[in-house]
């Protein structure tokens, strides 16, 4: 049967591959030494595949793999690639696109095998095409058709498990409810987590490209100096690294070996919250002015700085530019509904205090709970509009911060009120204020019906 250009092309591959091992294993013999003719011998093509598709049961590829769990447990890892998967929205193998790095365990001296079926041909592996059957690979390994199967098959065999699906005592097990009776223990599955070895990679991969590549490095630089990046600049606070295999890092598997046994841990924390004590604003007019006590707070003044960097380098007017600066001006919003939430988090009545000096409308707006004792500060509040003054307060302020070599007036101001009133946190927060007084008024009416009731008595 004439070979086809593909096929040929498959065994000059195969060919170039094996020819390369045998230059490495011969480099210091003569020819005429007896040993370098063995190695001839041995490194044929058919002599040496035929020794690979032996040599290939010593090893399994993984997407998941059991000895990251315990390096002495003996049980199944598993190959499932990420289409096998059930799609959902949490973070799995399932997201790996279809070039994702399947990992290898196994005898380290077969691991020749595995470097061969990793060489690609036209943009698909040697893997791949023995896992599809591939017609064209089969005639590329041998002219004999029944040979080249058997070694498709055995070649194939290397992503399937040794033996039965097995758990080891070494191994983590964990019982999961699957029913609605706790108590019932059918209603259970006890479950052996492997670990997720290609998702792993693929994610050590990533992180190591936004810590170290030369992009990442001029987005850094370009955000030290306020200037505007080609990239997005991505951290990982309080990251944490993970050593497997200590100085025998094969023997975890090859992925853990081509990454040095390191392995990176994400922060799972809860937020760490600044333990300053938080105090009423007293002997200032206004917390949204300049020396108000908003604008003085740390986070603020740097998100206030970041959009005044953007707006002063004349961006230009498309998406991207429309992005950033909503992007900024929603985090401001939240650190208003974080600040909002504080003040409402102080003892009631505080805007009483002698020393208060505050617009009435940011003290309707701040000190709610004061309408719960103060009459006239309530029947004030209620009849007022102060949510529309303190839209145009924190526009006004944002205006006048953001003020310098773009001088910025009514079109500006009327794009900061209408965030802030679309706002949801903010939405969120006069919605609750709203349904609490509305409670609130209610309860004293019925107070004062219940009163009058009596006094007629």
């Amino acid at each position: 049967m004439t070979m086809t250009l593909q096929a040929a092309g498959i065994r000059e591959v195969i060919e170039r591959f094996i020819q390369e091992r045998f230059d490495t294993k011969a480099e210091k013999l003569a020819p005429d030494d007896p040993k370098y003719q063995a190695l001839v011998e041995q490194f044929q093509r058919e002599t040496w595949l035929n020794d690979a598709a032996r040599r290939v049961t010593r090893l399994q590829v993984v997407t998941h793999s059991l000895k990251p769990i315990h390096p002495d447990a003996k049980g199944s890892n598993l190959y499932a690639p990420p289409e096998s998967l059930t799609k959902h929205q949490g973070v799995g193998s399932h997201v790996l696109s279809a070039y994702f790095d399947g990992d290898v365990v196994g005898d380290a001296a077969a691991l020749d095998v595995y470097k061969l079926l990793k060489l690609e041909y036209d943009a698909k592996s040697l893997l791949e095409r023995v896992l599809e059957e591939d017609a064209e690979l089969a005639h590329a390994l041998s002219d004999d058709a029944e040979l080249s199967q058997a070694w498709m098959k055995a070649f194939a065999g290397i992503t399937e498990p040794r033996g039965k699906n097995a758990s080891h005592t070494l191994a983590k097990q964990m019982y999961w409810l699957i029913g609605e009776d706790a108590v019932d223990d059918d209603d259970f599955h006890l479950l052996a987590p492997l670990y997720a070895t290609s998702l792993a990679h693929r994610v050590f991969q990533t992180i190591n490209h936004d810590r170290f590549s030369d992009e990442a490095k001029e987005a850094r630089k370009a955000k030290r100096e306020g200037e505007l990046g080609a990239q997005e600049v991505h951290d990982y606070p309080n990251l944490a690294v993970q050593k497997m295999g200590g100085n025998n890092k094969q023997n975890i598997s090859q992925l853990n070996s081509e990454r040095g046994g390191n392995n990176y841990l994400l922060a799972s924390l809860p937020p760490a919250w600044d333990s300053q004590e938080i105090r009423p604003p007293l002997k200032i007019e206004s917390v949204l002015s300049r020396r108000g006590m908003f604008g003085r707070r740390k986070e603020v003044r740097e998100l206030v700085g970041g959009l005044k960097r953007l707006l002063d380098s004349s961006p230009g007017t498309n998406m991207q530019t429309r992005d950033l600066r909503d992007d900024y001006t929603a985090m401001i919003l939240d650190e208003l509904a974080l600040f909002t939430m504080q003040m409402h988090g102080l003892p009631p009545g505080w805007s009483a205090d002698q020393n208060c000096r505050l617009a009435i409308e940011e003290a309707f707006w701040l000190d709610p709970g004061r309408a719960k004792e103060d009459a006239e500060f309530r029947k004030a509040r209620h009849e007022s509009d102060w949510p529309d003054e303190v839209r145009q307060r924190f526009a006004n302020w944002l205006n006048e911060a953001l003020g310098g070599k773009l001088p910025l007036g009514d079109v500006e101001f009327r794009h900061w009120k209408k965030k802030l009133g679309q706002d949801t946190s903010h939405q969120q927060l006069l919605d609750k204020d709203h349904r609490w007084m509305a409670v609130l008024m209610e309860e004293l009416d019925d107070l004062d019906e219940l009163q009058g009731g009596e006094d007629d008595e």
